[in-house]
């Protein structure tokens, strides 16, 4: 029998990038320390207050279908919270709950982009865009950045792809993997490609909690782009809840009302219980937010401190999220090389740049989620590495 194209075309029909990862875990399993610098997952794990609202919820019997929408009191503390960052206007009818926010990712393609559709987003990209637009049956396009840049998208790089026709444009900032924060005037480029050639603005802002430098500028915020803007955001990163699979859509009513449809026939809702700790969660504020950003800022100070005391080694401008994107091209390696050398040699595992596109390609990202200790030491052992490799 045969399958959808589709379904067996999603990461292209190669590699998904994420080889070093998968060696790493084998690794662990046949029982080797190894010290993982690889995915986004906290290392201090959901705040026990949430749990409690969480295990209290579910002891109350919020274990049936939930509204599909969501609950009315998780829409509207979403709302609430958008609104008062972005000063737009903003009601619990501009909100779709998900159940995280790579399922808010995938909704707003299906909602954007037809089938054969051309579908931008920006390299270096996280590993499941592209993936995430051929399962929408889009094409996805590419546009590169460039390290030089510090990875800001350039606008008109984006209008020469859009110029040759497209529904969307997705972007994400701060940035998985290159930690960058567009600048105001990235957005406001961004914002006039998307209205010149009438695109639709997907922007994935789940890292907006973790800005070190800079400002976070949500695009919706921008001169007439509430109405062609769709955010995904998350309680995965900010609150600490990736496995909860708790997220949102926020956008024009027309379009959450057809997204609405689209959950009645996919996911069906988020478990009402983990919408409850969600509401309980956003209920604290900015202070358990920053809370949990806290860590990620502290090792990025080590890490600042580490690479300054050489020249192998350099680091982009880390202005958001919970990763370092490292240049190692002085080593004469790929990030691909570069990372297994290290995973052999020294039992650290990072992730090749080019897990996440080609514009990347000779750095290797670093994920700030192991204690303090480990992590400076680590990030010594990997600056002696380079400098051995580049002698």
């Amino acid at each position: 029998m045969q399958l959808s194209q589709r379904i067996t075309h999603i990461t292209g029909g190669g590699s998904d990038g994420w080889d070093v990862f998968y060696k790493a875990r084998r690794m662990i399993a046949d029982g080797e320390a190894v010290i993982e610098l690889t995915i986004g997952e906290h290392d201090i794990r959901t705040d026990p207050i949430i749990l409690g609202a969480m295990d209290d919820s579910a002891r109350g019997g919020h274990t049936g279908y939930a509204m599909v929408p969501g609950t009315q009191d998780l829409r509207e503390a979403v709302a609430e919270r958008i609104q008062e960052r972005t000063v737009v206007p903003t009601t619990y009818k501009n909100i779709l709950i998900t159940p995280g926010g790579q399922a808010g990712l995938f909704a707003s393609h299906v909602a954007t982009c037809n089938a054969g559709d051309r579908a931008l987003y920006i390299d270096p990209y996280y590993a499941t865009y592209p993936g995430t637009i051929r399962g929408v049956g889009a094409e996805p396009v590419v546009v590169r950045t460039h390290a030089e840049d510090a990875f800001q998208p350039r606008a008109e790089d984006i209008a020469a792809e859009a110029a040759k026709g497209a529904a969307s444009l997705l972007i994400n900032s701060p940035n998985n993997p290159t930690g960058t924060v567009y600048s105001a005037e990235t957005l406001e480029g961004i914002a006039a490609v998307c209205r010149e050639h009438d695109l639709w603005l997907i922007s994935d802002e789940v890292y907006d909690t973790q800005v070190w430098e800079g400002e976070h500028i949500s695009p919706r915020s921008l001169q007439d782009m509430s109405e062609r803007t769709l955010v995904v955001g998350s309680m995965s990163k900010s609150h600490a809840m990736t496995g909860s699979r708790v997220g949102w859509v926020c956008g024009p009513e027309a379009a959450i009302e057809h997204l609405v449809n689209l959950a009645t026939h996919t996911t069906y809702g988020v478990a009402g219980f983990i919408q409850d700790a969600a509401v309980f969660a956003l209920d604290q504020g900015p202070d358990l937010e920053e809370k949990i950003a806290e860590p990620f800022r502290r090792r990025r100070q080590i890490a600042r401190e580490i690479l300054a005391e050489q020249n192998t080694v350099g680091l982009i401008p880390a202005q958001g999220a919970m990763y370092l994107m490292l240049d190692v091209r002085a080593t004469g390696l790929s990030g691909e090389d570069f990372a297994n050398s290290l995973l052999d040699t020294h039992k650290i595992a990072t992730m090749p740049g080019e897990s996440f596109g080609t514009a990347a390609h000779g750095h290797v990202r670093v994920a700030m989620t192991v204690d303090d200790e480990r992590f400076a030491k680590a990030l010594k052992t990997l600056v002696d590495h380079a400098q051995t490799l580049a002698e």
